[in-house]
């Protein structure tokens, strides 16, 4: 039996088949349709791996772009499927703190990956991977060199969170001959700082998962467990969480027995 989780966020479409215990998985660039950025994903990955449509038993579709996938036999929010994902991702964990394109949550979840609160920051893009990416351009560099940019870096306070000054600033330092490094070293730690702030007021208990894109950047992982004072997880597909929770709501939903 095949399922499919298909999760489509502001920068990438992650989507992700199980074939009994198989994972399979592809992620793309959202672009302006979000609509034909999860199509095309499920599609291609269907082909990568010689499935035929009919063989999809359930399909759960997450993300901002969710409903726009009339394909999908249910859509289910970011929160629960990313939940999900990083319980099946960091067996044990309690805390995932999961920083996107443009949001950053923090989630409690039980043994089973059900949520039992959470907090989000989706009013403004301090915190997550568009911060980043704005900074990254200000400073001529590509966003994927930020963790190798600040390492071994004393971090340069930066004063302002908001998106518009905060580069403004970073153009300015950079005038001044201050070093790309120590820039980066601070954006981290603001970044860390904001997210840390969610962390703490949800409670940090046990083990923590860092999933989404900014969590493969080692520096913000870095200054975020400096910031909670204990270490933090990040799993190998840690972009992939939302799209594999999706995935095993989807096996759940075809494996439940009709009523």
């Amino acid at each position: 039996m095949l399922v499919a989780g298909i999760d489509v966020g502001s920068v990438s479409t992650k989507a992700v088949i199980i074939d009994n215990n198989r994972f399979s998985s592809l992620v793309t660039a959202t672009g302006w349709s979000p609509r034909d950025a999860g199509q095309e994903a499920y599609q291609r990955l269907l082909e990568q791996n010689n499935y035929e449509t009919d063989q999809v038993a359930c399909i759960v579709a997450t993300g901002y772009g969710r409903i726009s996938l009339p394909f999908a036999d249910k859509t289910v929010t970011e929160v629960t499927c990313h939940a999900r994902g990083a319980a099946y991702l960091v067996p044990n964990s309690h805390l995932v703190i999961d920083v996107g394109g443009q949001d950053s949550k923090v989630i409690k979840i039980d043994d089973e990956g059900r949520v039992l609160d959470f907090a989000m920051n989706d009013k403004c893009a301090a915190g997550t991977g568009r911060f980043l990416q704005v900074i990254a351009a200000a400073l001529g560099s590509d966003v994927s060199e930020l963790g190798e940019l600040s390492d071994g870096h004393v971090p340069l306070a930066l004063n302002s969170m908001c998106t518009v000054f905060a580069e403004s600033e970073v153009i300015g330092l950079l005038a001044q001959g201050k070093a790309k490094g120590e820039i980066v070293a601070g954006l981290h730690q603001s970044v860390a700082r904001r997210v840390a702030s969610m962390a703490q007021r949800m409670g940090v208990k046990g083990k923590v998962a860092f999933t989404g894109g900014v969590a493969r950047n080692n520096g913000v992982k870095k200054s975020l467990e400096a910031h909670l004072g204990i270490p933090v997880i990040v799993p190998e597909n840690c972009q992939l969480a939302g799209a594999i929770g999706a995935a095993l709501i989807a096996r759940d939903l075809a494996s439940a027995p009709v009523s």
